[in-house]
């Protein structure tokens, strides 16, 4: 697997749009690393950006990103919501994928080198860069901003990680480390006092607030026997918060970092906000995501606020994203753009899905086109997802049932099933294309010399053996949606059991279609052990599909008779 690292470095710069161009440019000049979000804003008068790459690529983009940064923003002249203390306020490197924390770690300590001596920019190391735990915390090395730093830097304890031991007056420094993923994720409240905006982030931050005696704010600090302040910890773990208000919209807000999203989720963090406000005589009227967010958050939000309504939570992806964008309220603000603000989204090749992204007409057009792809394995891929989609149809159809609430979640769960079903042969339909496209490719390579010759034989029986391996699996996962489809036939909404009998007609067509590619590409490969394993197995599946679609044919039949 390639390296992977994402790289989310703060410019203390939100307004100035020809600015945060100069910045970003000099990020997309860079081959090897992709732009994914820029995120100004105007009251903070910060820009968050989001690029990924291979780890060389990332750290060469950060650099010149960092000294066009220092060269354009003036910090002696820089005023905003958020606490601060350089140009380039923060600069994250993450590990996405191939690569470990500690190896990210140490490309953050290449960069922070490298500004400290070629831009004579002070710099601190944090996170998991760092190995001082008295100074790896992000609000603690930033303690007293760029003001505060002038005098804060000439302390012994300190002395920049690299870099002179000099706040620049235009430059300010910078903090680089290495970090797990963060969501930066600000609340909205109907008030425009910080005061009390800052209360609700006590009351749930991890870090929590002083002890004092009396009254919570005024009240004499409450402190131990060796005399160090008693603390009240927050209500959520893993989440860092403080209050302010937002000139720009009007209202304050709980800004949050969650820094452990796999602890504290953004739909559990919403809610305990709502909660602690409420509590307060506060209402929350929405939120904003800073930057970019996982897909797993969104999608888990959606099923946390569909099952609270006892909703089935069997639906697509979109349907999902779409529920949990309205739940938390993630277009108050502006419009929230899942192809713009979801990582994965961003990452997507869309070249190999291609099929499935063309509507009904032009799917038909192109199969009944001169071109040999896609063919019957692509639609057979297809009819099975349209048979599961029955299915699942039917699950969702049953759990709303009236009559049938307090069976939601057992419909719930299969509709579930019947959605992951529907998306793996949704995959395999552009899949099997590409197989085909694979051997047509391996033919096509050079067959001048003997090495040649040797190497494209090779690659056309990889490019086989994978064309049969794709039509095996559409076979597979087809007679495995067939339990969704038998169960709704005998349990599921009965003015819907025809649907789950289509569907059953489906499952079986689709693998016995499926069976067919399989053989004639097993047919082509010289490894006949591999071939007749796979077409023995293909039987077997053949056969039970046909018994498993007679069985529910004879359920549908009896209810309509």
């Amino acid at each position: 697997m390639n390296q992977l690292i994402e790289c989310v470095p703060n410019f203390s710069e939100g307004n100035d749009l020809n600015i945060i161009k100069q910045i970003t440019n000099e990020i997309e000049s860079v081959e090897g690393v992709k732009l994914l979000n820029v995120d100004p804003g105007k009251a903070t008068n910060r820009t968050v950006v989001t690029f990924v790459g291979n780890p060389e690529a990332v750290v060469n983009a950060a650099f010149l990103a960092i000294k066009k940064a220092s060269e354009l923003i003036d910090m002696s002249k820089h005023k905003g919501e958020h606490p601060r203390m350089g140009a380039t306020d923060v600069c994250p490197l993450i590990p996405i994928a191939g690569i470990s924390m500690e190896e990210t770690a140490e490309y953050a300590k290449q960069l922070g080198a490298r500004v400290g001596k070629e831009l004579n920019i002070a710099v601190y190391i944090y996170e998991a860069a760092q190995t001082n735990k008295n100074r790896n915390n992000l609000s603690v090395i930033r303690g007293g901003e760029y003001e505060g730093f002038f005098k804060k830097i000439k302390l012994p304890e300190w002395k920049p990680d690299y870099g002179p031991a000099e706040h620049s007056v235009k430059a300010g420094s910078t903090v680089i480390g290495a970090r797990d993923f963060l969501v930066a994720y600000n609340v909205n409240l109907n008030t425009t006092s910080t005061r009390r905006a800052n209360s609700i982030a006590f009351d749930v931050r991890e870090a929590g607030r002083v002890k004092r005696e009396g009254n919570a704010v005024t009240g004499k600090i409450v402190t131990d026997e060796k005399g160090n302040p008693v603390n009240i910890p927050g209500s959520l773990k893993s989440v860092k918060a403080i209050g302010w208000y937002i000139e720009e919209y009007g209202i304050a807000q709980i800004s949050m970092n969650l820094t452990n999203i796999n602890i504290t989720p953004v739909h559990i963090a919403f809610d305990e906000v709502c909660k602690k406000a409420n509590e307060r005589g506060i209402r929350v009227t929405g939120s904003e995501l800073v930057g970019l967010v996982p897909l797993k958050s969104m999608l888990d939000a959606g099923k946390y606020f569909l099952e609270k309504q006892n909703r089935s939570t069997g639906v697509s992806e979109k349907e999902l994203i779409k529920i949990a964008v309205k739940s938390l309220g993630l277009d108050e603000l502006s419009p929230f753009k899942p192809e713009e603000r979801i990582i994965e989204y961003l990452l997507k090749d869309d070249s190999k899905a291609r099929l499935i992204k063309m509507n009904l007409v032009e799917f038909s057009d192109e199969t009944a086109s001169e071109s040999p792809a896609p063919g019957g394995g692509s639609i057979s891929a297809y009819v099975g997802a349209l048979g599961i989609s029955l299915g699942t149809m039917v699950a969702n159809l049953s759990s709303h049932k009236p009559g049938w609430d307090d069976r939601w979640k057992e419909f719930s769960d299969r509709a579930e099933k019947g959605q992951h079903y529907k998306n793996e042969l949704l995959k395999l339909v552009d899949e099997d294309t590409n197989a085909f496209n694979k051997i047509m490719a391996a033919f096509g390579l050079p067959k001048s010399t003997d090495e040649e010759k040797k190497a494209r034989t090779q690659a056309i029986q990889d490019a086989t053996k994978y064309a049969t391996e794709v039509p095996f699996k559409v076979m597979q996962i087809c007679f495995d949606s067939m339990t969704v489809i038998k169960a709704m036939a005998e349990i599921g909404n009965p003015n819907s059991v025809t649907d789950a009998g289509v569907g059953a007609l489906c499952a079986r067509s689709a693998v016995m279609g499926a069976f067919l590619n399989v053989k004639i590409n097993a047919a082509g490969l010289t490894d006949k052990a591999f071939a007749t394993q796979l077409i023995s197995a293909g039987n077997v599946i053949e056969q039970d599909t046909q018994a498993l679609e007679a069985e529910i044919l004879k359920i549908v039949n009896s209810k309509i008779q």
